[in-house]
């Protein structure tokens, strides 16, 4: 934890150095003034699901340097509150950050959290843009100022469209009762199963523990072959533990988002291998563009690691958010309530390919691959036009 903090303080300093003052501290006589804009931010930094909301907020801390270094007239000051994945503190956040002056928020991670959180956001008439939560619920509630990249749909057909690759004769789908992996889990269903594939979905409290009671399910009465998740990443922990014990006959273990990334093999290296998510990139990382590039650096120099998925979903969100406070701020609509309108017109290609807001907020065009853990690297394996390699299978991590 210290060395998180020291390295974001660095990284913080990092902000101001090399970037113009404040405008009243600009020198006499320039001819453009530098306006500081204020971004807020909330995450779990602390609690269960502290590994993802640390990975989004050095992919955010990283954009805004990155954003500075080449902005004109403008540097953004990035404000990040701690909201321990607690929907009250989420709320009371946005309500601070709005106080204290930002014009966007970032936020946060689980749809339980974000869903009042950008309520909060558009009662006070203030932007809210989020990589971390998928609910379809979340675009359907008519807010203007609500926006993500990426969504339940972009999940559902990566997971399925590995399923119907494999073509297994069964599934078992162990679905925590949150609202986006319920719903996930929900989707899966519905599609491998219009497949003629057999599928059997086990719900389960995410106050649950012990998981071998599920696991003896689809030992003894599924049978499976494969082993889905749609859950958070302690559910990965707990689940594929209970599995390693009891030994289900299956032929592989799949889940969602946050689990093909290097921090999970670093922290659990006996548990992930063969073990296939949702992921963007390869590790070791493989960037082709200039932009991936300029990321990939300077991430590296901050935090002493390569970038990997949720720091990259972070990294694109606050990008893109930055550059529409930008022209809105060119435009003179920035204090005037012209954000959400630049926003959604953007329309450019990203790390996470294109980015194109529709009416409700939401990017159609989100799409992603599967990654596999293979001894601390991570493989694409589907869908085969973004494969970096075959997929394992039968492959299993005990």
């Amino acid at each position: 934890m210290l060395r998180r903090a020291l390295v974001a303080a660095a990284v913080t300093l990092g902000l101001a150095a090399g970037c113009p003052a404040r405008a009243q501290e600009a020198r006499p006589g320039t001819e453009q003034q530098i306006r500081e804009v204020v971004i807020g931010a909330h995450m779990p930094l602390t609690g269960s699901l502290a590994r993802s909301g640390q990975a989004f907020d050095e992919g955010m801390r990283v954009a805004v340097r990155l954003f500075n270094e080449t902005a004109q007239g403008l540097r953004i000051k990035l404000q990040v509150i701690d909201d321990e994945s607690a929907p009250a503190k989420a709320v009371s956040a946005v309500e601070k950050l709005v106080s204290d002056g930002a014009v966007a928020v970032i936020g946060g991670y689980g749809s339980n959290i974000v869903g009042p959180a950008s309520d909060a956001a558009n009662k006070l008439a203030t932007t809210y843009i989020t990589a971390g939560a998928v609910s379809d619920e979340l675009t359907a509630r008519g807010l203007k100022t609500f926006f993500r990249i990426n969504n339940n749909a972009g999940y559902q057909r990566g997971m399925a469209g590995l399923i119907a690759e494999l073509k297994p004769a069964s599934v078992s789908i162990l679905a925590s009762t949150k609202e986006a992996p319920a719903l996930l889990a929900k989707g899966l269903a519905r599609d491998i199963g219009a497949a003629g594939i057999k599928v059997t979905v086990h719900e389960f409290d995410p106050a649950i523990s012990d998981f071998k009671p599920l696991i003896n399910k689809v030992k003894l009465q599924d049978r499976s072959e494969i082993l889905l998740m749609s859950a958070y990443e302690n559910d990965y922990v707990g689940i594929i533990r209970a599995a390693r014990v009891l030994k289900p006959p299956v032929k592989l273990v799949v889940g969602a988002w946050s689990l093909a990334t290097p921090k999970m093999y670093t922290e659990f290296p006996d548990l992930m291998n063969n073990v296939v998510g949702t992921s963007f990139l390869p590790f070791p990382v493989a960037v082709k563009d200039e932009e991936g590039r300029r990321f990939a650096e300077a991430y590296r120099q901050a935090y002493g690691k390569d970038i990997e998925y949720l720091s990259t979903l972070s990294f694109v969100e606050t990008t893109i958010l930055a550059e529409a406070i930008a022209k809105a701020a060119e435009a003179g609509t920035l204090k005037s309530g012209g954000l959400p309108e630049t926003l959604r017109a953007t329309d450019r290609r990203t790390l996470l390919g294109p980015v194109k807001f529709d009416a409700t907020g939401d990017n159609p065009l989100f799409s992603l691959a599967m990654g596999q853990h293979r001894s601390g690297q991570i493989v694409l394996v589907s869908p085969p036009a973004a494969a970096t390699g075959p997929i394992s299978y039968p492959a299993l991590p005990w």
